[in-house]
């Protein structure tokens, strides 16, 4: 079992507090991956900067596979960020050599060696989900906040489409309903300290948080949604995959890093 994270990398820098780390939706899902023990690559691409140097090391670290993580002139994409009590706010996100990111015919080989990908709507990668698909690749699509009409042309090409939320309620309810009739295995919304929700074409399952002192809630939703496809990919229920999504956030909540 081989799993890529592709698309967008970035640093989170709190400049209030002089303290930054590299992250990113598909890095912070791909060394949970590997920590679980899962093969993992991670595909895009940083700048000559410091902070390109940060991310390359915690990733060799991690044991992630960076053969295909590009070094360009220029400067690391970085979201400028802060705290609000222990809720991490998204300021002002600075591309950096992320914004002409794009995949090379070598990228797309290696991809198509992988049996999933994680990818988000920054990835640049949206119009080749179908390629990856067609070639037995099952794609992780996180949406973060986009409860909107935005993943509407993507959703055909997901396997297991993630949104985060803030409440259960029947508008998040109708709308996991409209996410996965349009093509998904399996959408789930995260819901804060109200758990999370699947639907997987027959019934929603509910599961709560597993209690925690927060620090910082950066990371939650994309620890959950590897402790989740962890679950997925060893064959459990769905109530074992949240169950397993939800004991790997509350691990990093309570740390200020989101792994």
């Amino acid at each position: 079992m081989r799993v890529a994270g592709v698309g967008f990398n970035c640093i989170d820098i709190y400049e209030n507090l002089n303290r930054y780390y590299p992250t990113g939706n598909s890095v912070d899902f791909v060394i949970h991956m590997s920590r679980f023990g899962i093969k993992s690559s991670m595909v895009s691409v940083v700048g000559t900067d410091a902070y390109g140097e940060e991310m390359l090391e915690v990733l060799r670290r991690e044991r992630v596979d960076i053969s295909h993580l590009h070094v360009e002139e220029g400067k690391t994409a970085v979201f400028k960020m802060e705290l609000n009590g222990n809720d991490r706010v998204h300021k002002e996100k600075v591309d950096g050599v992320m914004g002409g990111f794009r995949l090379t015919q070598d990228d797309i080989d290696f991809v198509l060696q992988h049996d999933v990908i994680h990818t988000n709507l920054s990835g640049n990668v949206i119009d080749l989900l179908p390629l990856f698909r067609e070639n037995g690749v099952q794609i992780v699509f996180d949406f973060s906040t986009r409860v909107n009409r935005i993943p509407e042309p993507i959703l055909p090409n997901v396997d297991y489409a993630f949104f985060s939320y803030d409440k259960d309620d029947s508008i998040i309810l109708d709308y996991l309903k409209w996410a996965k009739e349009l093509g998904p295995k399996i959408a789930v919304a995260t819901l804060g300290e109200q758990g999370s929700i699947a639907y997987d074409g027959d019934r929603y399952y509910r599961h709560g948080i597993v209690p925690a002192e927060v620090v910082n809630t950066v990371g939650a939703g994309d620890s959950f949604c590897a402790g989740f496809m962890y679950g997925v990919l060893r064959g459990w229920t769905i109530p074992e995959c949240q169950r397993h999504g939800a004991g790997v956030a509350a691990e990093v909540v309570a740390k200020f890093e989101p792994y």
